[in-house]
């Protein structure tokens, strides 16, 4: 995919914190603030595009992120004539990679160069004054969202408001004691009706243990049950737990390499595969895998938990892909997200629609956050 070259004149990253009254609540830990990354790439005919990168954990990453854009990608960036999106994504990841080895990084740098590969597609987009999810093969601008991010105490009430909010697909975290994860999950299953309802235990049992639980969890109808042992478990417990938990299987945020979506794709262990553009591969890795797991007959549903610009750069993958996978959707109050996202913001009868302006579709105004910038 190319046009007309340009030339990137400045890349500058933007921390945010965003205080929460009510942590959100995995079985590995809690957030007690939603910290965003913003990126913003400008060439030198003055046009600018925006990505993000992850960074709810370690609670001290974001700041670190931001800087590893600033101070070490920036000035490998500036200067550089691009003629496809990817060619930065190349450039930048053969250029840092004895770097992240050195430093014991190579997450938070593939972090970071995900958020400018992320930039980088926006820009292009919009340079070609076209839709970022139609630059992607596109057809169509709606998508199916799922409420997520749902945690193990107030169940109820967060389900609740987001059905009030339009949702009607819901995800809960688990991974706590049997019987609390049990009774949210009959209280949701009670609510959504026989709407989409999935669970995710964030990587928090052994193979052993979930085995264990599984049956227990059935009678839910359960959509998907999303890492339910460590994403870096050998595959071999993968498959044992598909041949036995009777609930299909989901993953995909925690896989950080192309081998390892191979290996997802190769077999029939996972049902749902969930890539994470602000994490691993922005866009110039995770539009290829996409498209992969929908040739290789799964669901692909993005993920995403942050704020409001890798959000809609999500939704734009969701749409120019196409399939019948669901965009998730943080249920947990966030004005980083909420400001910044675009049409997201409006969920009817679970659906969300994009527009047809170019890029991401928005122009982000920073000033209404300022107050929540770190650095």
């Amino acid at each position: 995919m190319t046009s007309q070259p340009f030339t990137v004149r400045s890349v500058q990253a933007f921390c945010y914190r965003y205080p929460l009254s009510t942590p959100v609540v995995t079985s590995f830990g809690k957030m007690l603030d939603r910290p965003a990354v913003f990126v913003r790439v400008e060439d030198t005919d003055g046009n600018a595009g925006w990505g993000e990168i992850w960074s709810n954990f370690p609670s001290v990453g974001a700041e670190h992120r931001m800087r590893l854009v600033n101070e070490v990608l920036a000035p490998a960036t500036c200067g550089r004539t691009v003629s496809a999106p990817e060619e930065i994504f190349e450039a930048l990841t053969q250029g840092a990679a004895v770097l992240a080895l050195q430093s014991g990084e190579p997450g938070p740098f593939a972090q970071a160069i995900a958020g400018i590969d992320l930039a980088i597609w926006d820009l292009f987009a919009r340079r070609r004054k076209l839709p970022l999810w139609r630059l992607l093969g596109g057809n169509g601008k709606t998508i199916r969202v799922y409420a997520s991010g749902i945690n193990p105490t107030g169940s109820r009430q967060v389900a609740e408001a987001a059905i009030k909010r339009g949702h009607r697909a819901l995800k809960l975290k688990i991974g706590f004691e049997l019987a609390t994860d049990r009774a949210n999950l009959a209280s949701l299953r009670d609510l959504v009706g026989d709407g989409v309802l999935a669970a995710d235990a964030n990587q928090g049992w052994s193979l052993a243990r979930a085995l264990e639980i599984a049956p227990h969890l059935r009678e839910f109808d359960l959509a998907w049950l999303e890492e339910p042992i460590r994403a870096d478990r050998p595959w071999r417990e993968w498959q044992e737990l598909r041949e036995n938990v009777g609930i299909p299987l989901a993953a995909g945020e925690n896989i950080a390499s192309r081998a390892g979506f191979e290996q997802a794709l190769g077999d029939n262990v996972l049902r749902v595969v969930q890539p994470d553009i602000a994490k691993w591969g922005g866009l110039s890795m995770c539009l290829g895998i996409a498209r992969d797991i929908l040739a290789s007959g799964k669901t692909f549903c993005p993920h995403y938990l942050g704020g409001g610009i890798g959000l809609l750069a999500s939704a734009h993958l969701l749409a120019g892909i196409g399939g019948d996978g669901l965009l998730e959707v943080d249920s947990n109050d966030n004005v980083l997200r909420d400001r910044l996202c675009g049409p997201l913001i409006d969920v009817t009868n679970g659906t969300v629609t994009l527009g047809d302006e170019p890029g991401s579709g928005i122009e982000p105004d920073l000033s209404p956050i300022e107050q929540y910038r770190t650095a």
